[in-house]
């Protein structure tokens, strides 16, 4: 018996939380307790953490731009738990005849990203890897399906992307990974919640993630099945989507140390492009379980 009261959790999804869904898991799991859930869907990150920030929402899954932003606006959420997802989950595409083979001839190239997303920092990094500059290539700032489409007419050269926009490229657009996130980038996934609903209702969240790591469990083990549950919701065929399953890392693990610093440094990289407005401290906002 749930000792706890939630009168709605309201909760964005991922790949783990669209089978919670799916499942009714979440909501099987509250009602002993009298709970319920309300589902709500984003197609970007930010969005989400506004809606963290509006009270709109109780529960965020996003990548590791948002909260950075959301944060630098202001003091209304903490991380929970942090999602693996995998640095094989993240590259730069080029096209499969394209002469450029190595980041450096990147130079004076045009690369495609979503601005303030993580792909973008994994350009940035992919390019002090090898001494170049932000200021040394022709970033083009576009949404995943613009820059897939950029990149699919030759408006661009490269185009920094993640799964399973990845994927599709790859498989679809007949891309050809430059280089991957592998000791540039973590690409990991956060799990976020409001301070209010942290406040009042600790063990929902701990119910929660514990729900997340099930469902973990049972997708690293399933990937083509994830993969048929995605595919009519997000437009994707069921072959791109598992190919992206089956290079991924599904879990709800603490944040430790070296988490939270590889996520200062996108956070200090951030301020330095000017993307957000002020310097902030990562750690400040990771939840402190009493």
């Amino acid at each position: 018996m749930l000792n706890m009261t939630v009168e709605t959790t309201r909760i964005i999804h991922d790949t783990n939380l669209f089978s919670l869904k799916g499942k009714q898991a979440l909501e099987k799991a509250f009602q002993p307790a009298g709970g319920s859930v309300t589902w709500s869907e984003f197609t970007q990150g930010l969005p989400m953490v506004e809606a963290l920030n509006a009270g709109a929402i109780d529960i965020a899954y996003v990548g590791e731009a948002p909260p950075i932003f959301g944060q630098a606006a202001g003091d209304f959420f903490n991380y929970i738990a942090v999602d693996p997802y995998g640095v094989e989950a993240e590259a730069i595409l080029v096209p499969q005849d394209s002469p450029i083979k190595t980041v450096a001839e990147l130079k004076g190239k045009s690369i495609g990203v979503a601005k303030g997303s993580n792909a973008h920092y994994l350009a940035v990094a992919a390019l002090e890897s090898v001494g170049l500059k932000p200021s040394d290539v022709k970033f083009k700032f576009l949404k995943p399906s613009d820059g897939r489409a950029a990149f699919e007419k030759g408006d661009i050269d490269a185009w920094s992307i993640w799964d399973p926009y990845l994927a599709a490229g790859e498989v679809d657009a007949k891309g050809r990974v430059l280089v991957n996130a592998k000791g540039l980038a973590p690409n990991v996934g956060y799990y976020l919640a409001s301070k209010e609903f942290l406040k009042n209702n600790p063990e929902a969240v701990e119910l929660i993630l514990e729900e997340i790591r099930k469902e973990s469990a049972y997708a690293v083990q399933n990937p083509k099945e994830i993969a048929k549950l995605l595919s009519p919701a997000l437009g994707i065929s069921v072959s791109v989507l598992e190919k992206a399953e089956k290079r991924r890392v599904h879990d709800a693990l603490p944040l430790t140390d070296e988490v939270i610093e590889k996520q200062q440094k996108i956070a200090d990289t951030f301020a330095n492009l000017k993307l957000i407005p002020k310097a902030i401290i990562v750690k400040d906002a990771v939840w402190n379980k009493k």
